[in-house]
C-alpha cells in the first residue's frame, strides 16, 4: 500500500518495533470499515496505524482535539477472521504513553479471538462447500482481479450481520446483489455512519453522530432473462433522448422499485415514521450501467432533456412525460406527486462492479504486479451551458488520478447519487449521506444537483493492460452520453 501519513509517532524500543509494523493509512482505512462507525472517529482523529506480522492484530493511535489527549483502538481477528475490537482506551497525556500501552495489546502469535456467545461462525467466502461457482465469482481468482477479491472479502467480513446465505449467494447466482450490499456498507462507513443490520429487512439501518436515522433496502435491476456477465458484448445504447430517459431502462427501474414498494417496509414497526430509502444498482443488460442512469431520472421525476439548435447555438432544454414508452404505458414520475410519499429517496451508483473494487484497491496502493489499470471517460463540465463532458484518460496509480480526491485514492462514494423525493413524508436529511451527490428541488421547485466531490465522472471504462503498455487515449473507447461504468 502507498503511504499517506496523518501524523508521526515516537520511535519505540526494538522489541516493540518487532511486534508493531507500521501500516499506511489507506490500508487502515480498509480495516476501519469493520468498525461500527467506520471512518467516523469524531474528535479522535487517527494519527498512525500498526499491525502484527501475523496480521491478526491491528491498532490505531488517536488524537483528541478537544483536550489534546491521545488514545488507541485495537482490533483482532476472530476465528472466522472477522475483526473484533478488543481494547479501546483514551486519555493519555502523550503519544508515547498511548503507543506503549497499545503495543501490549497487539498480540503477535496468539490464537484468534473466540466467537462471541450466540454468534454463528461466518462461512469463508472462498469455500464453495461443493457448490459450482458462477463465472463472475471465478473471475476473482485471476491475478488481474486479486485486489477486488481481497477487498470483497474484507467487506463481507465487515458486514455487521449478513444473511446466512450471503456467502453462497455471492459465489453463485446472486453475486451482484451481494456485491452491491458490500459496496453500500463501504460507502456508508466511509461517511462515518453507524451501520447495523438489526432486522432481516430492510438491509441497513444507518445513523449519523447527530442522531439522524434512515433505513436502506438494497436492490438490483435484473434482466427479464438471465445472461452471462463475463465477456458479454455490450448492450445497445438508446439513440434518442426519449429512449434514454423514458425507454426500456426506465421501465425496468419502475418494475424493480415497484416490487420493493409493494413489500411495504414502512409499515414495519422499526421503520415507521423514519426516512426509508431504496438503494438501486443496475444489471438489467450487459454494460447497461454505462447508459441507464438517465432512465432512472426519467422514471423518478418524469423529466428528461434534449439538445436543440436555436439561432445557430446548441442548448439543452427540458422535456417531460407522464408515461414511459412502450405498450404498457407505465406511469412516469414516481416523485412527481405525493402518491409514494413513503419513499424518501433512491440511492444509485453506476459503478457497482468488480472494476470499482480493483480501482479502490490499486489506487490505495495495493500491489498490481505486471499490470496496470487505466480509466478512460469524461468529467462533468461545470461551465455554464456546457453540453458535453471533459474527456480524461488516467492510470489509476498516477498522482494525477489519486489527487482527484482528498483521501489520496478513489473513494467508495465517488459515484454515489441520492435522488430525493420532494413529497416524502419523512425527508432524508442531506447530513445522513454527506459525501454523496444529492438531486433535490430548490426553493423555485427546480431540480438541482449538489455534489460533494469536485470531480464527477459522467461515464467511464476501466481497462486492464500490461504494465509496459502505454496509456491509451479515448480513440476506440465507447463514449456514451450518460454516466457509465463497465
Amino acid at each position: 500500500m502507498a503511504l499517506r501519513r496523518r501524523g508521526a509517532c515516537k520511535v519505540q524500543s526494538q522489541a516493540e518495533q518487532d511486534r508493531m509494523i507500521e501500516i499506511p493509512q489507506p490500508l487502515f482505512d480498509i480495516h476501519a470499515l469493520s468498525l461500527p462507525r467506520g471512518h467516523g472517529f469524531g474528535d479522535r482523529t487517527p494519527i498512525g496505524a500498526w499491525e502484527t506480522d501475523d496480521r491478526r492484530s491491528c491498532g490505531t493511535l488517536t488524537h483528541d482535539a478537544t483536550n489534546d489527549s491521545f488514545g488507541f483502538i485495537v482490533m483482532r481477528r476472530r476465528v472466522d477472521h472477522v475483526w473484533a475490537v478488543t481494547v479501546e482506551e483514551h486519555g493519555f497525556a502523550n503519544v508515547g504513553g498511548a503507543k506503549a500501552r497499545m503495543s501490549q495489546h497487539l498480540k503477535e502469535g496468539d490464537a484468534l479471538e473466540p466467537m462471541p456467545p450466540l454468534t454463528a461462525r461466518r462461512p469463508a467466502l472462498h469455500d464453495l462447500q461443493g457448490r459450482k461457482a458462477s463465472q463472475v465469482f471465478n473471475l476473482l481468482k485471476t491475478s488481474s482481479h486479486h485486489p477486488a477479491a481481497w477487498l470483497l472479502n474484507q467487506l463481507y467480513l465487515a458486514l455487521p450481520n449478513p444473511d446466512k446465505n450471503w456467502a453462497s449467494d455471492c459465489q453463485t447466482a446472486h453475486f451482484h446483489t451481494r456485491l452491491w450490499e458490500a459496496q453500500l456498507l463501504a460507502s456508508f462507513r466511509e461517511q462515518g455512519l453507524l451501520v447495523t443490520q438489526p432486522f432481516e429487512s430492510p438491509d441497513f439501518r444507518i445513523e449519523n453522530r447527530d442522531g439522524g436515522v434512515a433505513w436502506v433496502e438494497a436492490v438490483t435491476a435484473n434482466p427479464a432473462l438471465p445472461y452471462e456477465h463475463v465477456n458479454a458484448p455490450p448492450s445497445q445504447i438508446p439513440n434518442t433522448p426519449d429512449e434514454v430517459f423514458f425507454g426500456a431502462a426506465a421501465l425496468r427501474f419502475a418494475k424493480t422499485l415497484g416490487n420493493k414498494l409493494a413489500r411495504k417496509y414502512t409499515h414495519l414497526p422499526h421503520v415507521k415514521n423514519m426516512p426509508f430509502v431504496i438503494a438501486l444498482a443496475d444489471f438489467q443488460a450487459p454494460a447497461s450501467m454505462m447508459w441507464s442512469r438517465e432512465g432512472l431520472i426519467g422514471y423518478l421525476y418524469g423529466e428528461g432533456a434534449k439538445v436543440i439548435e436555436k439561432r445557430g447555438q446548441r442548448k439543452a432544454v427540458r422535456t417531460s412525460r407522464t408515461h414511459l414508452l412502450g405498450a404498457s404505458k407505465f406511469p412516469a414520475g414516481l416523485f412527481a406527486n405525493s402518491d409514494h410519499a413513503e419513499l424518501s429517496a433512491v440511492i444509485f451508483s453506476n459503478a457497482c462492479s468488480i472494476a470499482k473494487l480493483n480501482r479502490v484497491g490499486v489506487s490505495a496502493g495495493m500491489e498490481y504486479k505486471d499490470l496496470r489499470l487505466v480509466r478512460v471517460g469524461s468529467f462533468f463540465d461545470r461551465t455554464t451551458g456546457a453540453l458535453e463532458g471533459l474527456p480524461f484518460c488516467m492510470d489509476v496509480t498516477s498522482r494525477e488520478y489519486r489527487t482527484l480526491w482528498p483521501q489520496g485514492y478513489e473513494p467508495w462514494c465517488a459515484e454515489l447519487e441520492t435522488f430525493h423525493n420532494p413529497y416524502a413524508s419523512h425527508p432524508l436529511p442531506f447530513a445522513i449521506l454527506p459525501e454523496t451527490t444529492h438531486w433535490h428541488e430548490d426553493a423555485d421547485k427546480e431540480m438541482v444537483c449538489s455534489a460533494h466531490y469536485e470531480h464527477e465522472i459522467l461515464w467511464s471504462q476501466t481497462r486492464i493492460l500490461d504494465a509496459a503498455a502505454p496509456v491509451p487515449n479515448l480513440d476506440g473507447f465507447l463514449k456514451p452520453s450518460a454516466k457509465s461504468e463497465e
